[in-house]
């Protein structure tokens, strides 16, 4: 059971990073199961982020250091989920129907939407970071990482996947409750940690713009496309991050 979680963890390192990884014994199923282990990810990503912020903060100004930091986690990723963010925004604002939306959202090359979209949410992401008080974001990058990805969890849950191939094709099966619980595990607990550390009013802040951003993009997803696309959980990611940290702003405003 070890050797097959082992496995289940190593295939969703491969997936979501450019982290060296290789399987002998791989399977294609392997991938539907090792969504569990999305959540993990990011918490792996954000530890790498908040410890390239925190190297950096000692060497260099503070906007600086942030910088840095989203460089990491983008060299580390391969900017896998900022390509379907850019992808998902040519298809959904480009198509007039579902079939040309999902052409669009194939096509390698970046259209006005896709372009626009993506400086837009760089540009937030850097500054919502930079307004973040520095004791509260190291934390923030953690939890920030590993909650978007466990939102993008719930699309696969709620929603069905609509392309008859593609890379994300394995990852159509239902997911068991113990995958689910799993990934809860792993998507919740940094948040739980913040609201602990810092006040529980905390939770309120950050899981309410998370929520809303995510049933919004549901919606759009479920109207739209009638279910979801590889493409789409990249984007479910890159936007429940940036109203997370939204979330924490105001938090540290209030």
């Amino acid at each position: 059971m070890w050797r097959d979680e082992w496995r289940y963890f190593l295939t969703a390192l491969m997936f979501f990073t450019r982290v060296p990884v290789q399987l002998r014994d791989y399977r294609e199923t392997d991938l539907n199961r090792s969504t569990r282990y999305f959540p993990l990810i990011g918490v792996l990503v954000g530890v790498v982020a908040a410890a390239v912020f925190w190297l950096a903060g000692k060497l260099v100004p503070y906007d600086i250091a942030i910088l840095l930091s989203m460089i990491a986690t983008i060299l580390l990723t391969g900017a896998f989920h900022e390509d379907g963010l850019a992808d998902a925004a040519d298809g959904l604002g480009g198509g007039v129907d579902k079939e040309q939306a999902l052409t669009i959202m194939q096509d390698s090359r970046i259209g006005s939407y896709a372009a626009i979209v993506l400086v837009m949410a760089l540009l937030l992401k850097f500054h919502l970071l930079a307004l973040i008080r520095p004791d509260v974001l190291m934390l923030a990058l953690i939890a920030g990482h590993s909650l978007s990805r466990y939102m993008a969890v719930l699309v696969i849950v709620t929603q069905s996947y609509v392309r008859s191939s593609g890379k994300s094709k394995p990852l159509a099966t239902r997911l068991q409750s113990g995958d689910v619980l799993l990934a809860s595990l792993f998507g919740l607990l940094p948040v739980i940690w913040m609201g602990l550390h810092f006040g529980e009013g905390l939770l309120a802040y950050v899981l309410l713009p998370v929520l809303v951003m995510w049933a919004w993009f549901s919606y759009k997803l479920h109207r739209r496309l009638g279910g979801y696309t590889g493409d789409c959980l990249g984007a479910t990611q890159q936007l429940t991050e940036l109203a997370f940290y939204l979330g924490v702003l105001a938090w540290s405003v209030a």
